[in-house]
């Protein structure tokens, strides 16, 4: 009887052991919709940038426009000075030469000239604008350049003791740091369509009686070696500008 017992229990045990597992019950998962991106700045909200010579409605109109050299066009290089006004002195180097021809050679252009600013003109870009319409040029550039210039006593100055070496020891050192600068003006629009900066910088040493021949000399070679990298950087975004040039259908289809 006791060993039929046994035998039960043991039965039933092995048959607990296996039964199988009863698979766990997931609750379902909420998902909450995930909250919308912030909306982007459509207008500007600082009260104090509205511009007083361009409306809000003109504004987004140019900005919205394309930008684009235009095909067969004619520029203009001429030199500006403080505030863009034409400057009326003589040119002090060929830096405006360097550009015209540089663009001239580029063939982005069907004429590339220097402009003469002896004409009778109105003063600041209403001015640049008559002389572009005098030119048929459809581009300005504007170039300028503004240096700084130092001068200071250097170790030779101790031979400053006798009078030879005040005359003859290069007891002085000049220094000269500037910037040579063309910005391509859109005469069409008036709207400025890029800006090279080419930055310069040279030292020399001078005996105190040609110091001022030698700031002079230092400022015109810094000009005359930069000219050439300034004509290059202007080129290379006008290409950028005639690459992004809609063609014929596009055009088209836009009017």
């Amino acid at each position: 009887m006791r060993l039929a017992v046994f035998a039960a229990a043991a039965v039933t045990c092995v048959a607990c052991a296996h039964a199988p597992l009863a698979a766990p019950s997931l609750e379902p998962l909420h998902f909450e919709a995930a909250a919308p991106p912030p909306a982007p700045l459509q207008k500007d909200a600082f009260s104090r940038d509205l511009a007083p010579g361009i409306s809000e409605d003109d504004l987004r109109q140019v900005l919205s426009a394309p930008v684009f050299l235009e095909a067969k066009s004619r520029v203009g290089v001429v030199p500006v000075a403080a505030r863009y006004a034409v400057d009326e002195e003589l040119p002090r180097e060929a830096a405006s030469g360097v550009l015209t021809g540089a663009l001239q050679d580029s063939g982005l252009f069907e004429l590339a000239s220097e402009v003469s600013t002896d004409w009778p003109t109105a003063s600041g870009l209403g001015g640049l604008r008559e002389l572009a319409a005098r030119y048929r040029a459809d581009y300005l550039v504007l170039y300028r350049a503004r240096f700084a210039t130092d001068e200071h006593a250097n170790g030779w100055a101790a031979g400053y003791a006798t009078l030879l070496g005040a005359l003859f020891l290069p007891g002085q050192s000049v220094e000269a740091a500037g910037v040579l600068e063309a910005t391509l003006f859109d005469v069409k629009t008036g709207t400025i369509l890029f800006t090279a900066l080419e930055r310069v910088h040279g030292e020399d040493v001078a005996a105190p009686t040609t110091s001022t021949r030698h700031q002079l000399e230092l400022t015109r070679k810094l000009l005359l070696d930069a000219a050439p990298k300034l004509a290059a950087q202007v080129v290379e975004q006008c290409q950028r500008l005639a690459a992004s040039r809609p063609n014929e259908a596009t055009a088209s289809a836009s009017n």
